[in-house]
């Protein structure tokens, strides 16, 4: 059984192709960094174009280095994302699966954060609770199988990368965010701001951002140079590492489980996964994350979410399927558990 999996919810085209006795044959990414730098975020219709031109090339480099392998099913994100860099992939997928005669699966971009560390050797075993941490989600979920998701806290308001996006522009770091603010917050001061860490001083799962991305503004004034702005960029970082830990330790007490994963593009920030590595310590818990180049939008994750829900792949009717908003808790349990 072989899977094709596209991605195109945002600013990452991606394609991979899973085997279920092979595991992951290939995949491939392309960033459109370069395309959106300019305007400081993701330009929508910039990110639909530039999908446009690079989802065909990307699908026949992995098949290439597959061997051209006849395909079982064509996985692709279905939503939620940006509608139009979303409809570009599911066209794609319809064509392909039209043309070659394949069943198609529109898959949900946040079942495939969550199954993403199945990739891995070591991977975790069900339950545990995930934290999925990227530009247009953060999201505490537990997860007790496949399909099997329990919503335990959300953030009301910016995402945590988004916060990273933005406090990047206030500092003049440029983007992409997350990896701007790290750099610059190694070079300072922690301890040098009091921001806050939002309602963590209150019970519940729930996040907020929008608050410390004010105290940021206030802090940087016009915007700063040099060690003022390197401080205020470790004291934004410190602030949103403590709270995404204190929500994470307190969703493990109260869902009994033992085991998290962390998912998402700003589970690649080292500080993050300092802080957590020494709370699994000291409290007993494994944490589990997918490796670096999985923790941003691929296509692998969403093939191996293909793969899991392979029994519910159905011949395409032309339909071209997206949607921008698709709640997690909509999705059921596989029809099959392949595996």
């Amino acid at each position: 059984m072989l899977i094709l999996g596209i991605e195109s919810s945002c600013d990452e085209s991606a394609a991979a192709l899973f085997d279920d006795t092979r595991g992951l044959v290939a995949h491939a990414v392309h960033s459109q960094v370069a395309v959106h730098a300019d305007y400081g975020g993701v330009v929508p219709e910039l990110a639909s174009r530039d999908h446009a031109r690079k989802l065909t090339p990307l699908i026949e480099r992995v098949r290439g280095e597959a061997d051209d392998p006849p395909l079982t099913g064509i996985a692709y994100t279905r939503g939620p994302g940006l509608v139009g860099a979303l409809l570009v992939g599911a066209s794609i997928a319809v064509g392909l699966g039209e043309s070659h005669g394949l069943p198609i699966l529109g898959v949900h971009h946040m079942e495939g954060h969550l199954l993403s560390p199945l990739l891995e050797d070591g991977a975790p075993a069900f339950p545990y609770v995930a934290l999925l941490v990227s530009g247009g989600h953060t999201l505490l979920v537990y997860v007790a199988g496949v399909g099997e998701y329990q919503l335990l806290g959300r953030s009301v308001d910016d995402a945590v990368g988004e916060a990273f996006d933005k406090t990047a522009k206030l500092l003049g770091l440029g983007y992409p965010g997350g990896p701007a603010v790290s750099e610059a917050a190694a070079r300072g001061d922690p301890a040098a701001y009091d921001f806050p860490r939002p309602m963590t001083r209150k019970p519940g799962l729930d996040f907020s951002f929008s608050g410390l991305k004010t105290a940021v503004k206030l802090a940087a004034g016009d915007t700063p140079s040099g060690k003022a702005r390197d401080d205020i960029a470790a004291s934004f970082q410190a602030a949103v590492v403590e709270t995404l830990t204190v929500k994470c330790r307190r969703a493990l007490a109260a869902s009994s489980a033992t085991r998290l994963v962390v998912a998402g593009g700003v589970g690649a920030n080292r500080h993050l996964r300092r802080s957590l590595g020494d709370c699994a310590t000291a409290d007993g818990f494994e944490v589990f994350y997918p490796r670096p180049a999985f923790c941003t939008d691929n296509a692998a994750m969403i093939a191996y979410a293909g793969y899991r829900r392979c029994r519910e792949m159905r011949q395409g009717n032309g339909v071209i399927d997206a949607l921008a908003r698709w709640p997690l808790t909509d999705l059921a349990p596989p029809v099959y558990q392949s595996v």
